[in-house]
Order: structure tokens, then sequence, then C-alpha cells
């Protein structure tokens, strides 16, 4: 056993032993983290704007602070990207980290010297709990990759910008940096599919044990391992033990990811953001993943069918229920108040406060009312692949057809790329159908009304989705293609 499997088992032992304290006390702890929020921030431009210093309750601050989303900030983070100190947070950021909104063009929002270290404490801390339920160690002793975006920077007004897994990548510990991979050159290359053919090149002689990344680029990456070699990825990586995963439901691409490696391994999905370090899997036997209530972060939550009303109800962590699909809010140490991160999530358990994300608040299909979210249509898929075990994904997403060029009632159409067509496509469409019926009243009325017909599947040719992401500017990194729209602007690309 090398030194760093060695130390990680007490270092682990320790970190969860702390985390134990605010789980245990976990409604104070956020309550308690609001007011220091507020503290370090009232004599900022935003928190004289909104009376911080007078606030004295929860109820205060949802009087005082709206639930903004991007554009309702923008006007203070333009500020603050201007070079403007002490705006929405104390003094200036350390970083903007840089994203692309589909309303607001390019995003960038403020990492703070408070907030940067539990972007990389969440990360370190994923894995740590996952050194001390499995007491497994060794893969820290063996090579790590991290698929991400370019670690390069450029500044404005002597703040550095960049993507959030090109930042993260500048604080990767020193104990682990000699052990990850791709080298920094090729981690800075900005063509994806240049990128990784250079990753394989220096990964292919390496001994992998962790790999991490978003699921259809990892897929991407093993796929171009299998062409060149033509062995199954735990052929080519014996060791490999560990995939570390995040940004979107892993369950569709399990199968064709399992196929590739040839082997089971153990999985740690994670909940990371530019906004904060959301969550993270701390059991491999429990549902759902850990929120972090000590992490710089005050969450609230509003019930989704309140969401789009003048005055939505805002609720504390001590105020939510399970099985409740709510939108995430998020008031942190980098200066973002009221802030609707565009997610909707439900908690699973409440000791300790375990989420599952159930989709985007804005991404939904509604052209009849039925308000289809993207929770429902990958639970609709699971149900699909399970009837058809042949089947395996490559991705998908779902938009409304409402004029059918061919005429008729109109439809949900499904566009899908497989990695394993069905036997039988018809039967496919039906499961689909049948357990979408299940999940969502406002579907099934429609179908048994004759308002719409079953949905269609249009099936994709293969990499439809990686020459659709290509065309977009998106492919690799941290994008992904949005599970379901309520226009065609993606599906007739597709199409």
């Amino acid at each position: 056993m090398g030194i760093r499997a060695f130390l990680a088992k007490p270092f682990a032992a320790y970190v969860i032993k702390q985390r134990r304290k605010w789980e245990q006390n976990a409604v104070e702890t956020q309550l308690q983290l609001l007011r220091s929020l507020l503290a370090s921030a009232a004599h900022t431009a935003f928190g004289k704007d909104h009376q911080f210093a007078q606030i004295q309750s929860y109820q205060d601050f949802v009087q005082n602070v709206p639930i903004n989303d991007y554009e309702g900030l923008k006007p203070y983070i333009e500020r603050v990207v201007a070079g403007e100190k002490d705006v929405l947070w104390q003094g200036q950021p350390l970083y903007f980290a840089k994203t692309s909104g589909t309303t607001s063009g390019v995003k960038y929002i403020p990492i703070s010297k408070e907030s940067i270290p539990f972007h990389i404490n969440g990360a370190r801390d994923a894995l740590l709990s996952y050194v001390h339920e499995t007491g497994n160690s060794a893969f820290l002793d063996k090579k790590l990759i991290f698929l991400s975006g370019s670690p390069e920077m450029t500044q404005k007004h002597g703040v550095f910008v960049g993507r959030l897994s090109g930042i993260v990548n500048h604080h990767v510990p020193a104990y682990l940096r000699s052990n990850q991979m791709p080298s920094y050159a090729t981690n800075c290359i900005d063509d994806w599919e240049t990128k990784l053919d250079k990753i394989i090149d220096e990964t292919l002689s390496q001994d992998m044990a962790l790999i991490s990344g978003i699921p259809p680029w990892v897929q991407m990456y093993f796929d171009r391992i299998q062409a060149r070699t033509g062995k199954a990825i735990k052929d080519v990586f014996p060791h490999f033990s560990v995939f570390v995963y995040g940004g979107v439901n892993f369950e569709p691409y399990r199968a064709k990811l399992f196929e590739s490696i040839g082997k089971k391994i153990d999985g740690i999905e994670t909940y990371p953001a530019s906004e904060g370090f959301i969550a993270y899997q701390d059991s491999q036997q429990a549902e759902g993943l850990l929120l972090l209530l000590n992490s710089g972060v005050f969450y609230e939550f509003i019930p989704t069918e309140d969401y789009f009303k003048p005055n939505p109800r805002r609720l504390h962590i001590g105020q939510v229920q399970l099985g409740v699909n709510y939108a995430l809010i998020m008031n942190t140490n980098a200066g973002l108040w009221g802030y609707s991160i565009g997610d909707t999530v439900k908690f699973v358990s409440l000791n300790p406060f375990r989420i599952v994300v159930t989709g985007r608040i804005k991404h939904f299909i509604s052209a009849f009312g039925e308000h289809v979210i993207g929770e429902e249509v990958e639970k609709a898929m699971l149900y699909a692949m399970e009837q058809h075990p042949e089947v395996e994904i490559t991705e998908f997403t779902v938009a409304p057809q409402v004029t059918p060029p061919e005429g008729g009632l109109p439809y949900h159409e499904w566009f899908i790329e497989f990695g394993k067509l069905p036997q039988n496509l018809d039967s496919f469409a039906e499961a689909l159908n049948k357990r979408l019926a299940e999940l969502n009243v406002y579907y099934d009325d429609l179908i048994t009304g004759n308002i719409l017909q079953r949905l269609k599947i249009k099936v994709l040719a293969p990499n439809a989705f990686i020459d659709y992401m290509k065309s977009q500017g998106k492919l690799g990194g941290q994008n992904k293609v949005p599970r379901l729209s309520n226009d065609r602007a993606i599906a007739d690309k597709l199409s």
C-alpha cells in the first residue's frame, strides 16, 4: 500500500467525523450560515439595497431579498465584472466561472476566496466518503483522469476568468497532482476531438484506476479506446475501479458504459456547479446525494408548482418534505442572493438530507398543458430499457410535434441514438408511452382524450448528438444535451 492510500483512511475518518457534527444539527447550521452571510455582505451594494443590517429572521430575508435568475442579478454582476468592489460580496471575486446561458449568453459566476475551498473540498470529501465506507483507497496510488474543460484562463480587471473545471484544476491537491492526467498541455487543447485523441495517447500505457467526467463524454473516450485497441476497458486498464460522474442522470448511460468497461465498478456521483459544490454521493448503499449544508451556501426551496407565481412559497431546509419537487435556490459566500440555479430536486431522505436531481425548472414539455418533466421521461426510458434488456442508449432528447407534416394528431417525438436497437421498436415505443402515462396524469388524459397520439421515436444515426454538439460549439467538457424542450429548436437540427 502506497503512502496516499495509507494516509487516506485516517484522513477520511476525520472528515466524516466533522461532517457528522453538522449533519446532526443541519437546520441550525443553515440558519447560522444565513446570519453569517448577511453579516459579511451587509456593507456591500446589494446588502445596502436590501437592508441586510435590518434582517433578523428568515422571514425578514424572504421579504427583503427577491428570487433572482442570472438576468435579475446581472446589473450587479456587470458592476463586479467591470472591476467595482463590494458589490455582491466583500472585495472582488477570486475568479469568474464562465458559463453559457440559453437566455443570457455568456454568464460570469463569481467565485470568492471564501467559496473556492468548498468547490475543492466537495470533490475531495466525495472520494474520502467512498474510502471510509468501502475501505478501498488503492486507487489513490495509481493514475487518475478528469475529463474536463481547459484550465487556461483570461483576466477581466484583475480577476481570472475560466471554466469551472479549469479553475478547479489549478487547485488539485499537491498529493494528487503527480498522478493526475491528462497533462496540463493536453488539457489546454480547445478542440474536444483533438484533445480526446491526445488524452488517449497519454493514458493508454498508464495504470488508470479512477476516471471522472460527464457520462456521454466518458463514453466517447471509451469508444475511441476500444476502436484503437479492440479491447474492453477493463483489459486496457485492469485496475480501473472507481468512476466519478455528474452533470446528468447516470441511469440511461449505465448499461452501455458498463458494457464498454466489461465489468461492474463502483460509481461516485457528484453535483458540482459554478455557483457552489451542492452535493455528493456519500454512500454506495443509500439512495441520493448528501446535500452539503455547511459549505458556504444557504439553500432555499420553492415547490415547482409555485415557482412561476408572483410570490412563490420559499422554504428553508427545516421546512422541506420527502418526495416533493423543489426549485433549488442558492445564497452563497461569493455573493449570489436568492439565486435560482435552474435545477429541480427532490428529497429522498431527511436524516441526513439527501436529494436526487429531477430536471430543469424551464426544461419541460407543456405544448398542451401536460407539463412533462425530465424526471418523468428518464423514468419512462429506464422502464422501457428494463422491458427490452437488449437496448443500449447513447443519448436522447424529447420535443413536441405540434403540427405533424404527415397530418394527424400531434405527439411527443423522442430523438434516440441507440447503442443497440430494440428488437421491436414499436414495442419499445409502447413501453415508453405506457410508463409516461402512468407517471403524468395530464399526459395520460391527453392520450385517452384523443388530443395527443402516442409518442413516436426518431432513430438517429450514430454520432448524431456528437455532431449536433459540435455544430453548437459545445462538444465535450461540461456541456450536455437538454433532456427535453418545449419547442423544436434542437429537434429540427437533429431531424
